[in-house]
């Protein structure tokens, strides 16, 4: 019904605006007193259109709907993420994230910004994409930092993720271990459908539940990374695919980002420093304003 009544309104406005473009052909031949009949009368009529249709000029831009963006800081609260030498997941998340929806607050006039959490709470993944698909959000965007098992500490560097079937070696990991929250809860076979997150044969339903957002989910996944790498000084691993949930349960393009790895001492350093995080917000505030650029240029 929403679609309906905007493609309507998008129609009734192009022919408005080709009657104004019209009228003013009109006027002007008028006002320059060629051969017309009937001046007046034309003159009459065209004035009491436009009075008739000036209360709509205004309307286009009053009902374009805002460009909904749904920050979701991972983890909270009982759920800390990966943990570091010194620092939580959690709040290196949290930290980033409320910085990145500033920005978009603060710079970009039709976004609205929905957090799925702006303190240390928790709330088990089907809330998040519940809230995301309730407000008819058209982007998720959830933040997370990452973690590598012990012998692996030279790890580091940031990623992107978006839905997939790609689940080999690392990326079946992190898949694991993002999708890990789940079992925090009593009731999670019930309340996720029967889904084990551990399990790869899972893969094949991600892939067609998400396949109608992945390519834009992957345009933004590699504005993130070029950013990372090209504005935030950064070292980008890339965009990469994995059957994590909260991606295959929002509808609409989604990505993960991991800010880097808490494992890594200097990287964990890194991450909590105040100037590396307002790079890393600005790198995925630059990212999505690319992003969402593109879908303007291509209307």
């Amino acid at each position: 019904m929403k679609d309906m009544f905007l493609t309507e309104t998008k129609g009734f406005f192009a022919l408005w605006k080709k009657f104004r473009f019209l009228c003013k052909g009109i006027l002007i031949t008028i006002s320059m007193r060629t051969k017309v009949k009937n001046n007046r009368i034309a003159l009459l009529a065209l004035s009491l259109a436009l009075i008739v249709f000036a209360p709509y000029q205004g309307v286009s831009q009053a009902v374009k709907p805002k460009f909904k963006v749904v920050i979701d800081p991972g983890h909270g609260g009982k759920d800390s993420g990966t943990r570091g030498g010194k620092l939580l997941e959690k709040d290196v998340v949290l930290a980033v994230s409320m910085k990145v929806g500033a920005y978009l607050n603060e710079l970009l006039d039709n976004v609205e910004v929905i957090y799925t959490r702006t303190t240390d709470v928790y709330s088990h993944p089907k809330v998040r994409a519940i809230m995301a698909n309730d407000a008819d959000a058209d982007l998720f965007v959830s933040i997370h930092a990452n973690a590598m098992p012990a012998g692996n500490e030279g790890v580091y560097g940031t990623e992107t993720y978006v839905m997939g079937v790609k689940n080999e070696g690392g990326n079946f990991e992190v898949a694991k271990r993002e999708n890990s929250v789940i079992l925090l809860e009593e009731d999670y076979k019930e309340k996720y459908q029967g889904f084990d997150p551990t399990s790869p044969e899972v893969n094949i339903a991600f892939s067609i539940m998400q396949e109608a957002y992945q390519e834009n989910s992957i345009l933004l996944a590699q504005n993130v990374e070029n950013q990372f790498s090209k504005r935030a000084g950064r070292k980008s691993r890339g965009v990469k695919q994995s059957s994590i949930w909260v991606l295959w349960n929002t509808s609409m393009p989604s990505v993960l980002i991991e800010l880097g790895y808490l494992t890594n001492l200097k990287e964990e350093r890194e991450l909590g420093s105040a100037e590396v995080q307002e790079y890393l917000a600005s790198a995925i505030f630059r990212g999505i304003r690319d992003y969402i650029d593109y879908l303007e240029s291509t209307k």
